[in-house]
């Protein structure tokens, strides 16, 4: 434990953005959850021919992990490195909350045979109606299968995966997305102590069989993180904390002082922007999400190269605005290697990039051994002080002390 706070803040305002999913290459514990091999961002532009990411390149992710069509730029204009997450599991909700200075002593619950009958009947009762499904299943796959019985009986469908989550499914003309929310709290309710998932998730969705689609009106109620985060701190400092896409979700809104939904990845770069242009001191928080829900989760290397190289496109935005006294960040929370047969995520490495006008470009940051140390580094760059988990790298990346590749 140390203390990262300063009297002077080098920094006014932290931007970090996070592509979920946007994993560089196996941990080293990776067998032990399946995904032995897994390289997210390198095996997806294997699969496409190369990507086109000018932004992340000039920045030093060619550096981070031999990915094709990205060269290793001299120097690049950010410092990088990857990080190893500490905490067990390959959530979103761990990999957020390590991030922010939370590490896990043990893995949320998981149910790959589906959930207990006592549960699954607890919470039918709860909402006064029979639910379908209660199986581990592939989102779009499950509302194909099962929408029309849910149309014809109204009941909704519940369904898990290989992460800590509680999925509730229904056609918002058959259950009207508010109810669903509200289902949603009650099974949140029922899913504590030894069941206490880290995400209960409400999926709604539209369309008649055969073209299912799903809105974005998916909602995410967490478990609140167990200890102080970088964001509580930020908080309690009076500076502004603006989460946008799921960030307020998966900190169950605690920390953030501004909550900003959004419709898709793009959205989430133009709301970042905006945040910019807006919050003149504190933390912009951004998740991308569809890079892992959309295309990681569904097998899918071609969208997600599209989606990742539109992301970049508008990065230039983000960067074309950053102030003499801004922090850009730029990581993952875990990986989702769309090449695999597997549909879930994988317990991989995340990248961390990090510029600004004040940030010596061409830092070789090495690999960091633990998420965490991007907290320690937002909350030392803001004067915030911190005593939690990670180390910051703020010394590394602001003087010329840092290894250069």
């Amino acid at each position: 434990m140390r203390s990262n706070s300063s009297s002077v803040a080098p920094f006014a305002r932290a931007v970090v953005i996070v592509l979920d999913s946007a994993g560089v290459g196996e941990l080293p514990d990776a067998a032990r959850y399946g995904d032995e091999g897994s390289a997210t961002l390198p095996h997806t532009a294997e699969a496409v021919g190369g990507l086109r990411l000018p932004n992340l390149e000039a920045l030093g992710l060619g550096h981070v992990a031999p990915i094709k069509g990205l060269a290793r730029v001299s120097p690049p204009a950010g410092a990088f490195g990857k990080m190893r997450e500490r905490s067990p599991g390959k959530d979103s909700t761990t990999g957020h909350w390590e991030l922010m200075g939370v590490v896990l002593a043990r893995p949320f619950p998981t149910y790959p045979h589906g959930f207990p009958d006592e549960l699954i009947k607890a919470f039918e009762q709860r909402i006064g109606t029979k639910t379908l499904g209660n199986i581990v299943a592939s989102g779009t796959q499950i509302i194909d299968r099962l929408g029309p019985e849910h149309e014809r009986t109204g009941f909704p469908i519940v369904y898990t995966s290989a992460d800590s989550v509680f999925q509730v499914a229904a056609h918002e003309a058959v259950i009207p997305a508010d109810r669903l929310y509200e289902m949603c709290l009650l099974a949140r309710t029922l899913l504590t102590g030894d069941h206490a998932v880290s995400r209960v998730i409400a999926r709604p969705f539209v369309g008649s069989p055969g073209h299912y689609t799903r809105t974005d009106r998916r909602r995410d109620f967490s478990l609140p993180p167990p200890a102080p985060t970088v964001l509580d701190a930020a908080q309690e400092a009076a500076l502004e904390v603006v989460g946008i896409g799921k960030i307020p979700d998966l900190f169950a809104g605690r920390g953030i002082t501004r909550a900003v939904h959004t419709h898709d990845d793009l959205d989430g770069m133009a709301r970042t922007v905006q945040a910019m242009e807006e919050t003149k001191r504190g933390i912009i928080f951004t998740n991308l999400v569809e890079l892992d829900s959309r295309y990681g989760h569904r097998n899918d290397p071609q969208g997600y190269a599209s989606d990742l190289e539109a992301i970049d496109a508008r990065l230039s935005e983000v960067r074309d605005r950053l102030r003499a006294e801004d922090l850009l960040v730029i990581t993952a929370d875990h990986g989702n290697d769309p090449t695999t047969p597997s549909t879930d995520h994988s317990r991989e490495h995340a990248p961390v990039l990090l510029s600004g006008p004040r940030v010596t470009g061409g830092v070789n940051l090495g690999v960091r051994e633990t998420f965490a140390d991007v907290g320690a580094t937002v909350a030392a760059a803001l004067g915030i002080p911190w005593r939690g988990p990670g180390a910051s790298m703020l010394e590394a990346i602001t003087s010329e002390g840092g290894r250069r590749s």
